[in-house]
């Protein structure tokens, strides 16, 4: 029970870390480009790489990546982004935003994972 509330209590934290650091990106890079998710994504993806170079596990795991790195990073928001961009027909930016977010993604989890590698 005490794990649940601290994956809880801890994915909440990351929801208002999400939102924070969104609108923070937000407020300083304007355009069609959703670069508050993107920032947030990406970031969330080297943290958790580097929590899995880091070999962290169980129940630590849980609630860093289930918790809080769930809580923090959004695959709803990046598909309703892109719907947007979508309506806007900005073809080009959907597209940059879709397949740049998964190769930057992989490739900042990688970094993390590669990171953690090195420090463990």
């Amino acid at each position: 029970m005490t794990l649940w509330l601290g994956i809880a209590l801890l994915g909440a934290l990351g929801a208002l870390a999400r939102f924070h650091v969104g609108a923070a990106v937000r407020s300083r890079l304007t355009g069609p480009f959703p670069y508050g998710t993107f920032v947030v994504n990406l970031t969330g993806s080297f943290v958790l790489g580097l929590l899995i170079g880091l070999s962290v596990q169980d129940d630590a795991l849980l609630l860093a990546g289930t918790g809080l790195l769930s809580g923090y990073t959004t695959f709803s928001t990046w598909m309703v982004e892109a719907l947007r961009l979508a309506e806007q027909r900005a073809w080009r930016v959907m597209a940059l935003y879709l397949l740049g977010s998964m190769a930057a993604g992989v490739a900042a989890a990688g970094a993390g994972w590669l990171l953690g590698g090195t420090l463990s």
